[in-house]
């Protein structure tokens, strides 16, 4: 059998910096999230090599594109990469957004999150393909639109269509922070609701004759942080090692009091506030919506049902909306992680922690199908940042970390 440890990414290493500039010079903000002229680009670039292609599109502005290398196995490893961003202003950034180099340096909108990691992948299923190497697995990648807006234009309409038919999938979110890599295998639960607040009009000079609508809407919000944010969650115990490798990653940007809190015990943030016409009135009605996350093993449902009766005792007070989310994990010693971990590990010579997310996306959607899922990509933490940007060694170091993956990940499945 042949195996990708005699896969060589550094003799791409020009193809690989030029491949990632070429796709940040493609503007794919979305909102609108137009992917057409970068998947021509993609589709351009593959045309030379013996490689399976289809393109899928649900919203003609945003289609998605599969491409496949067929491997000595039944198993499927699934690569995923987002290929839309989130919208830029030109003037505020030094470095231009639709890239440029500047030393090791590749600055642009998407150079880390993600269009980087899918030049990486390219120049890893490139490698093969040239090579005439057969992976030891049927390697599947999936270049997805919409992902920035959580629409249902990528990666779910490729769900519901019945195309990801795989064993295991990476995504190649960015991983790290302040110069720690790691591997994300879990995320958190959500709690997503709108309340509403009525109250009773007076003029500004008489407030007592009057009931704010957004005092009581604050009051209800305060209310469940006094009740919820911090009652101490009941954590599935398969969770603990997770949790601790998670703290330690994250105590170094926010202390470790604070990252342990995070997993502990809920956090409940009131991101939109809405109410009063004037500022001499008293609202007569007001509107919030709160975000609730809740570390994975927790059951939210529970919880959802403990928010409803806090609600319930606020006077005035109503859940207008409510959506939730359960949050989802690997089992941190399962082959998959151990595979990207120790791979990544290997090329990097560094420590790889294996972490949750303090928030949830593809991964999430993809685990709850059944296929086994982890993010994982070398860049900077500069995500949505103005001047984003990733470096060379990131993209070198992904490419050879996605290259290596098929024979690791197929030999610790034998070993399991």
């Amino acid at each position: 059998m042949s195996t990708n440890k005699s896969i060589a990414v550094p003799e791409y290493h020009s193809e690989l910096v030029e491949l990632t500039l070429d796709l940040l010079s493609v503007d794919t903000s979305n909102p609108p999230g137009d992917t057409r002229e970068i998947v021509d680009l993609i589709e351009a670039w593959l045309e030379p090599l013996d490689v399976e292609t289809e393109r899928f599109a649900v919203d003609p502005a945003k289609p998605n594109l599969l491409a496949t290398v067929p491997g000595e196995s039944d198993r499927t490893l699934l690569f995923n990469g987002h290929l839309d961003t989130i919208p830029f202003d030109a003037d505020e950034w030094s470095h231009d957004p639709l890239g440029e180099r500047a030393g090791d340096r590749i600055y642009g909108r998407g150079a880390t999150d993600m269009k980087g990691a899918v030049a990486a992948m390219l120049v890893a299923l490139r490698a093969y393909a040239e090579s005439g190497t057969t992976p030891p697995v049927t390697l599947l990648f999936a270049f997805v639109s919409d992902e920035e807006v959580g629409g249902d234009a990528g990666l779910p309409a490729l769900l519901d269509a019945g195309y990801l038919d795989a064993d295991a999938c990476v995504i190649g979110e960015p991983t790290c922070e302040e110069g720690r890599h790691s591997v994300t295998v879990a995320d958190r639960g959500s709690i997503w609701l709108t309340l509403e607040a009525s109250g009773d009009a007076a003029h500004g000079s008489r407030p007592a004759l009057g009931e704010n609508a957004v005092d009581r809407l604050y009051r209800a919000v305060e209310t469940m942080r006094e009740r919820f944010g911090t009652r101490e969650l009941h954590v599935a115990s398969e969770m603990a090692p997770i949790v601790e490798e998670s703290v330690e990653y994250y105590a170094p940007t926010m202390g470790e009091a604070t990252a342990r809190d995070l997993f502990r015990h809920p956090s409940i943030n009131l991101g939109v506030l809405e109410g009063g016409e004037a500022i001499n009135t008293v609202p007569q009605a007001a509107r919030a919506e709160v975000d609730v996350r809740l570390t994975a093993g927790v059951d939210t449902s529970d919880v959802l049902a403990d928010v409803r009766d806090c609600v319930a005792d606020c006077e005035g007070i109503t859940i207008a909306d409510v959506s939730w989310s359960v949050g989802t994990a690997e089992p941190i010693d399962s082959p998959l992680v151990e595979a990207v971990a120790a791979t990544a590990a290997d090329v990097t010579d560094e420590r790889v922690y294996r972490r949750s997310a303090t928030g949830g996306g593809d991964a999430k959607r993809l685990r709850n199908e059944g296929i086994p899922t982890v993010e994982f990509a070398l860049g900077t933490d500069t995500v949505h940042a103005v001047n984003e940007y990733t470096t060379v060694d990131a993209l070198v170091g992904n490419a050879a970390v996605y290259a290596r993956l098929p024979s690791v990940w197929t030999d610790a499945c034998s070993d399991a």
